[in-house]
C-alpha cells in the first residue's frame, strides 16, 4: 500500500476521482494479499532485494523503455539486478532496457505504440486511463507523450510486479499500475480525458458492457482507443469459438471492423473510425529468452498460418478510435 501513497493523495486532488478514494484503498489491500496470489510473497522479496541505483537518464520515448545506463551500476550490481528481474519471469510486454540490461519481452508493444502514436488526440496535459496494461509498458510511452498522469489497470498481480520493479529504478513519475480490472473502477466516473483498452474486449463475456465501462470512465468528449482482435467480413459478421482460440480459453466475441464500428455508435459514441488494420506476425509475437513458455507461433496452423491450430482466422487487430458526447 505504501507504494500508492503519493498516487491517493494525487487522487484527493483530483475533483472527479475523489469517488474513486472511497474505495481504492479497500481495494488496494484486498488485491495485494498473500492469501490472493501464492507468488506474492516471492515477489516482494524480489522487489525488496533491488538495488537503489539513481538512474542517471530516463528515456520514455525510446522503443525499448530506457531506464538508467550501463555506467550507473558495476558488473556485479547489473548482474544482481538482472538476476533479479528474471525471477519475474514470464516478460510479455515490452520491451526494455534497465541499466543497460535489455528485456526482451514476448510482445513487441512498440509496434503497437507506432502503428496508433500519430492518430491518437495529443495527450498532452491529459489524465489517461490503460486498462488491461500488463506491466505498463504503455502507461510509460503515454507519460512520455505528455500525459500528465497515467492510471493502469491489471488485474495479473505479476504484471503489477514487473511494473513495479521498472519504476523502482525509473524514480517517482506520475504513473502506476494497479492490480484491479475495469469492474473495480466505479460506474459513470467521468474522469479521464483518454481512455486505452488494447487487447481486452475479445476477453469479456459481455463486449457492450465493456464498451459501455470503458465510456463511463470517459469525461464528455474524451477519446477512447480500442485495440482488439477483428475478423474479415461484413457488418452483424462476429466469431464466437466454440473452444479455445490460438490456445487461449477465454476468448468469447471477435467481431468484423464492421460490426464493432456498429457496436461502437450503438454504446453512444461519436466520430468513430478505423485507423489501423494488422495482422500479427511472429515477429511481433515470440518465445525470447524473457518469455520462455509457447507463443505465436506454436498458436498457429503449422501448415497454413493463416489460420489457428483450432483452424479458426488467424490473429488480426484493429484500432479504433471514438468520442465520448
Amino acid at each position: 500500500m505504501s507504494g500508492y501513497a503519493t498516487l491517493l493523495a494525487a487522487l484527493a486532488g483530483e475533483a472527479a476521482l475523489r469517488p474513486w478514494l472511497d474505495s481504492l484503498p479497500e481495494q488496494l489491500q484486498a488485491a495485494l494479499t498473500a492469501d490472493g496470489h501464492g507468488d506474492l510473497p516471492r515477489w516482494q522479496e524480489v522487489l525488496d532485494s533491488l538495488p537503489a541505483i539513481a538512474a542517471s537518464s530516463v528515456d520514455l520515448n525510446a522503443d525499448a523503455l530506457r531506464i538508467g545506463a550501463p555506467g550507473d551500476c558495476d558488473e556485479a550490481q547489473r548482474s544482481a539486478i538482472e538476476q533479479a528481474l528474471r525471477q519475474l519471469h514470464p516478460w510479455r510486454k515490452g520491451p526494455y532496457d534497465i541499466h543497460g540490461i535489455p528485456i526482451d519481452t514476448e510482445w513487441r508493444s512498440d509496434w503497437k505504440w507506432q502503428r496508433l502514436a500519430d492518430h491518437i488526440a495529443p495527450l498532452d496535459k491529459r489524465l489517461v486511463l490503460d486498462v488491461g496494461c500488463g506491466s505498463g509498458y504503455h502507461c510509460w510511452r503515454m507519460l512520455g507523450a505528455g500525459a500528465r498522469r497515467v492510471i493502469g489497470i491489471d488485474p495479473t498481480l505479476l504484471s503489477v510486479m514487473q511494473f513495479l520493479a521498472v519504476k523502482h529504478f525509473a524514480g517517482d513519475y506520475p504513473v502506476d499500475v494497479l492490480p484491479l480490472g475495469i469492474d473495480d473502477v466505479p460506474p459513470d466516473l467521468q474522469a479521464f480525458d483518454t481512455v486505452f483498452s488494447m487487447g481486452v474486449l475479445y476477453h469479456r463475456r459481455s463486449p457492450m458492457d465493456h464498451l459501455l465501462e470503458l465510456k463511463g470512465c470517459l469525461k464528455p468528449g474524451g477519446e477512447l482507443v480500442l485495440e482488439t482482435l477483428v475478423i474479415d467480413g461484413g457488418l452483424g459478421q462476429v466469431l464466437v469459438p466454440e473452444g479455445r482460440y490460438a490456445k487461449m480459453r477465454n476468448v468469447w466475441f471477435i467481431p468484423s471492423c464492421a460490426t464493432l464500428e456498429s457496436w461502437l455508435k450503438r454504446c453512444g459514441y461519436r466520430e468513430v473510425r478505423l485507423v489501423d488494420l494488422c495482422r500479427t506476425s511472429t515477429d511481433e509475437q515470440r518465445s525470447t529468452d524473457w518469455m520462455r513458455f509457447h507463443s505465436l507461433a506454436d498458436f498457429l496452423d503449422p501448415a497454413n498460418p493463416e489460420l489457428t491450430c483450432e483452424g479458426l482466422p488467424a490473429p488480426t487487430r484493429a484500432v479504433f478510435l471514438a468520442e465520448k458526447p
